[in-house]
């Protein structure tokens, strides 16, 4: 049994023909454990002589013979020995499946769920310690932002003050004030930081929940990516600006990680 990513569950099941009574059970509980991915299950089974017997197709044989006889001279012994090794002359008959041998396939299938729920647990562990680490990043470079916060609007103010004043026109001061304010409230990230710190939360809060919750930490990232970029258009700042796509490659890191969790 082999898994691959996918949105929902895509079950592809090979197996002899004897199984195939089995087959919508063995769905039904593979569906049980598997909730999502592109599951490939195989099944193969080696017959022994107690379970097989090869027999003689009598009127093949017979056949052969006859159209041998026809076309050249010989005894029965010299056609049948040339008959032997001719197509579709040996059956394999299988026995009625029996009791112990589905018993057997079915302890098997039950051990490949058990093995594979282990490997994707193994797996989702090592993706959660790098989630955690990235998102620990994230927040650290959130801080270092917030923290350069005043003094990025103090700097623009300075210098649209500046700019004005070189221009050596007259102007009407609380007409510019007003106007300053309103450009500075535009350029203010305060809501998207105290945003993007509750995204930043609730994805490790729910990364932390017992059930499947890929998509619901797809969705979160999503709106981690929209505060982010948003933060990047009203920087106007260098400094800021270099903070945003360290997050943006993190965030992205995240997101690439996050289609191979269920």
């Amino acid at each position: 049994m082999k898994a691959l990513n996918s949105k929902n569950l895509d079950l592809n099941i090979r197996m002899s023909s004897a199984y195939r009574d089995q087959e919508m059970t063995m769905r039904k509980r593979i569906a049980e454990d598997l909730s999502r991915g592109k599951i490939d299950v195989f099944i193969h089974t080696e017959s022994n002589l107690s379970s097989t017997k090869d027999v003689i197709n009598e009127e093949v044989v017979k056949a052969y013979m006859a159209q041998m006889k026809e076309i050249a001279d010989g005894d029965d012994v010299n056609h049948l020995q040339i008959a032997m090794r001719l197509p579709d002359v040996l059956q394999s008959r299988k026995t009625e499946l029996d009791d112990k041998e589905l018993e057997a396939v079915w302890i098997t299938l039950e051990a490949a769920i058990v093995d594979l729920n282990s490997y994707r647990n193994n797996e989702g562990a090592v993706l959660k310690i790098d989630f955690e680490m990235r998102i620990a990043t994230i927040a650290a470079q959130l801080e270092q932002i917030k923290t350069m916060e005043p003094l990025r609007i103090q700097k623009i103010n300075d210098r649209l003050r500046k700019s004005v004043a070189d221009l050596e026109a007259h102007v009407d001061e609380n007409r510019f004030e007003h106007e300053l304010i309103f450009y500075l409230e535009k350029l203010d990230i305060t809501e998207e930081i105290v945003r993007l710190k509750n995204h930043l939360n609730y994805f490790v809060k729910t990364l932390n929940l017992d059930e499947s919750s890929g998509k619901k930490l797809g969705f979160i990232s999503q709106e981690m990516g929209r505060e982010i970029n948003t933060i990047g258009s009203k920087a106007n700042d260098s400094e800021m600006q270099q903070l945003v796509v360290q997050m943006k490659d993190e965030l992205e890191k995240i997101k690439e990680q996050l289609l191979n969790v269920l």
